[in-house]
């Protein structure tokens, strides 16, 4: 029999005993605990498009709602990247209008950031522009923001992890104010291996962090018990079509054991399709929508 953790047992101990507003000191991100059956949603990440998106006049945010509202897709993950400049709030309720009208849910966004660097104006900013992109989430009406913990600058792994918790910390407080998630990626960097995701999640303060699992990014050893360990924490997932292990070629995912770990977790969330392979996506995607709907 599987003992329960420490931190679990402290946490369900407390809160049994009615003993949450005193002064215990906070405990971190524990595995997500989610009643009911697992239920896997399937939705397409914008970045799957995102040569196209850089070609003026091919494709914007509205076409790209329209596309998975025409491929009977339930989520569409509009990737901040991709978005005008010059962008302002009526530009936001516009997006959130017409994602309800084509009955498509906006499932979150996504940002790039660095938070593993040294005190400063650049930490600074980081930390500034992931506030920005919350409040623009709040007003599409977007519950979910992956974000990256980042590669050290200036600093060694352990100081780099430390920077970063303090920065999700400090985001996640007012993510929570708003009603949104934060979804740290494994994406290289001080989250290149599943333990260092972890130690970075269970020791932020907040329940309003999880992980945004990305299939294609561990290239470790085994990517598929590195998914394993990591999806209890999962609060959204990006799927990839290709799996590398460590020091070996590319090959195609197994979508049906990405699914099955995910059933075991007990995930119940997006099951997102983030398209990187070489092949054009408006010929490769429809055919890998059908793949993932099928697991779902």
């Amino acid at each position: 029999m599987k003992l329960p953790s420490r931190r679990h047992f402290l946490h369900t101990a407390i809160g049994g005993l009615g003993l949450g507003g005193l002064a215990y000191p906070a405990l971190g991100r524990s595995p997500i605990g989610r009643s009911g059956p697992p239920r896997l949603r399937p939705a397409l990440a914008a970045y799957s498009f995102r040569e196209a998106f850089k070609q003026k006049g091919k494709l914007d945010m509205f076409g790209f709602i329209d596309y998975c509202a025409e491929h009977g897709v339930e989520g569409a993950e509009l990737t901040s990247y991709f978005f005008p400049e010059d962008l302002d709030k009526s530009y936001l309720l516009r997006i959130k209008q017409h994602a309800f009208l084509k009955g498509v849910t906006i499932s979150g966004t996504a940002v790039g950031n660095n938070f593993a660097l040294p005190n400063g104006a650049e930490l600074t900013q980081q930390i500034a522009d992931v506030k920005r992109w919350i409040d623009r989430a709040e007003s599409m009406g977007a519950p979910h923001i992956r974000v990256f913990a980042g590669a050290p600058k200036g600093l060694d792994q352990a100081a780099a992890v430390k920077q970063c918790i303090a920065a999700l910390e400090d985001c996640c407080a007012y993510a929570g104010s708003k009603g949104i998630f934060l979804g740290l990626e494994n994406h290289g960097g001080i989250v290149a291996e599943a333990a260092s995701l972890l130690e970075i999640v269970e020791a932020v303060q907040s329940p309003w962090l999880g992980i945004n699992l990305d299939t294609g990014n561990f290239k470790t050893d085994d990517p598929y018990g590195d998914l394993e360990k990591c999806a209890p924490y999962a609060v959204n997932v990006q799927v990839k079509v290709e799996i590398q292990k460590r020091g070996q070629p590319k090959r195609l995912a197994d979508i049906g054991r990405l699914a099955y770990i995910l059933r075991e977790s007990n995930y119940q969330g997006f099951f997102t399709l983030e398209y990187e392979a070489k092949e054009d996506p408006f010929k490769a995607v429809p055919s890998w929508i059908s793949k993932l709907t099928h697991f779902c």
